[in-house]
C-alpha cells in the first residue's frame, strides 16, 4: 500500500509544491493523477521515485518509509516500481530487447532467465515481431510500449506512469492505456499522471485532482472515493 500522511514539499526557493497532502493506495489499484501544470503532480511523483523527499510528513511504501529511507536502500526500494516515461528514455544504440534486458542485467538477472523472459513480456505488449528493432525505427506508440516492457521487466508491483500518452497520437494513446489496464488486471499497482480528460473520462477509474498543491478531488468513476484519509 502507498500511504502520504500530511505530506508537505518545499523547494530551497520558497515554492511550496505540496501542501498537507494525505492520500492512500490500496494494493491493485488504478489511479489517474490529474491536475495543471505547476499543480504537484511531479512532486507527487518524484517523492513516490524517491528522488525528492518530504519536507514534513510521511510517506510509506508498503514496508519502505521514504522520509528515512537511506540513500543505499533507495536502489532496492526502486525495485518494487516500474517507470514510464513521457520521453521514453531508450537507449538509442540498442534493439527492443536489450533496452528491456538492461533493467534485468542492472540487478544481476542471469543471462539464461533474460534470453527466457523478455519475449514474454514482449508478448504482453505487442511487440514480439520488434525483437531486433532499433528504437528509431520504431512509431512513437511502439517506443511507448518498450518503455513499458521495460518497466514490467523485473515484476514489480507498482507502475508509475507520468504523462505516457504525451508524445504520442491519439489512437496510440487509447493503445498505451489499454496495455496498462492490462497490466493492472494482472494485479499490478497502476498510477497514471496524465493531463488527458478525455482518457481520463474513458477509463472510469479513481481520479485524483490536484490543484495548488492540495487534493481537492478524489472520485471513482464519478463518484468521491473513501480511499483518501
Amino acid at each position: 500500500m502507498i500511504e502520504l500522511k500530511n505530506v508537505t514539499k518545499v523547494y530551497p526557493n520558497g515554492t511550496v509544491a505540496l501542501d498537507g497532502v494525505n492520500l492512500r493506495i490500496r494494493d491493485g489499484e488504478f489511479v489517474f493523477v490529474v491536475g495543471a501544470s505547476g499543480a504537484g503532480k511531479t512532486t507527487l511523483m518524484k517523492l513516490l521515485l524517491r528522488e525528492e523527499t518530504p519536507t514534513e510528513g510521511d510517506i510509506f511504501v508498503d514496508e519502505y518509509d521514504l522520509g528515512k529511507l537511506t540513500e543505499k536502500k533507495v536502489p532496492y526500494y526502486r525495485r518494487k516500481l516500474g517507470v514510464v516515461f513521457q520521453d521514453f528514455r531508450l537507449f538509442p544504440n540498442k534493439t527492443v530487447f536489450e533496452n528491456v534486458a538492461f533493467a534485468m542485467r542492472v540487478i544481476g538477472e542471469p543471462g539464461k532467465m533474460i534470453r527466457r523472459k523478455v519475449p514474454t513480456i514482449l508478448n504482453v505488449v505487442g511487440l514480439q515481431d520488434k525483437v531486433r528493432s532499433y528504437p528509431k525505427e520504431l512509431s512513437g506508440g511502439e517506443q511507448q510500449r518498450v518503455a513499458l516492457a521495460r518497466a514490467l521487466a523485473n515484476n514489480p508491483g507498482i507502475i508509475i506512469a507520468d504523462e505516457p500518452t504525451g508524445n504520442i497520437d491519439p489512437k496510440m494513446s487509447l493503445e498505451i492505456m489499454n496495455l496498462l489496464i492490462k497490466i493492472h488486471n494482472y494485479g499490478k499497482t497502476v498510477i497514471v499522471v496524465t493531463h488527458e480528460k478525455g482518457l481520463v473520462d474513458y477509463f472510469k477509474q479513481r481520479v485524483v485532482t490536484i490543484r495548488d498543491g492540495k487534493i481537492v478531488e478524489d472520485k471513482i468513476g464519478g463518484m468521491f472515493s473513501n480511499a483518501q484519509v
